[in-house]
């Protein structure tokens, strides 16, 4: 049976639905948990649901404070054992009307903040001689998706980024590993138009959006002893629309 009692677990962009979620998760099977976020009134919400979780606010993109900010979280939570690379943006245009911004700012709070977010928690984790980091990617990062050069490459770059982490760590037993969303049911996906969402839903072999439950279940699972060998793996939780 999967347990976190004593593991000390930092899940990034908790103020999110799919936050939401692996807050909830790792919760319930009694990890020690601090979620971090951009939006005091959403971590304030998460904190009166969940009391025992510690909440940090903390913009991922501040790139240098990932160092500080991870010595801070280590010293509330007592030590880092687990990581869950979760904050993420989209800035959707078409790629002849992108902007340098748009392309910039994507690539910096997906990619970058997280690479620099598992760097710091390595040095953590080498002196424990254990390590989970668990990089939330997307189904695009495969596939690609119209108007989404940006996310698409931020997404697809986490996933080559972690089997380089995965294979010069593997030894440190630190497993790095992603989790691929499919369309979930968020505060992203609730912005799409109906008559996409069905078209989208009709691409799916399951026939509905996944729910951040999903995601939580395998990221709980990676995450834990049972998950011991392996790494530099990306699972997909797509309900079937992407297979690999």
């Amino acid at each position: 049976m999967i347990d976190f009692k004593n593991k000390n677990i930092l899940i990034t962009g908790a103020s999110g639905g799919i936050g939401n979620e692996l807050v909830k998760k790792f919760v319930s099977l009694g990890g020690n948990v601090l979620g971090t976020g951009t939006k005091t009134e959403k971590l304030d919400l998460l904190k009166k649901k969940y009391p025992n979780i510690k909440v940090k606010k903390f913009d991922v993109i501040d790139h240098s404070r990932i160092e500080e900010f991870i010595d801070n979280v280590a010293l509330e939570l007592g030590g880092l054992d687990i990581l869950i690379n979760n904050a993420g943006t989209n800035m959707d245009n078409l790629s002849l009307r992108m902007k340098d911004e748009e392309w910039k700012k994507v690539i910096d709070v997906n990619l970058t903040s997280t690479f620099l977010l598992a760097k710091s928690a390595i040095k953590k984790m080498l002196k424990n001689k254990f390590g989970r980091i668990i990089n939330i990617t997307s189904i695009v990062g495969h596939t690609g998706n119209l108007g989404q050069a940006n996310y698409s490459a931020s997404k697809s770059g986490i996933v080559g980024m972690s089997k380089s982490l995965a294979i010069e760590y593997a030894k440190k037993n630190i497993t790095i590993n992603c989790v691929s969303p499919g369309f979930i049911q968020s505060d992203m996906t609730m912005n799409i138009a109906e008559k996409v969402k069905l078209y989208l839903t009709a691409r799916i072999p399951m026939g509905r959006l996944g729910t951040g439950e999903d995601v939580s279940n395998c990221v709980a699972f990676l995450s834990s002893a049972e998950a011991s060998y392996i790494t530099g793996e990306t699972i997909h939780v797509n309900g079937g629309m992407y297979m690999s």
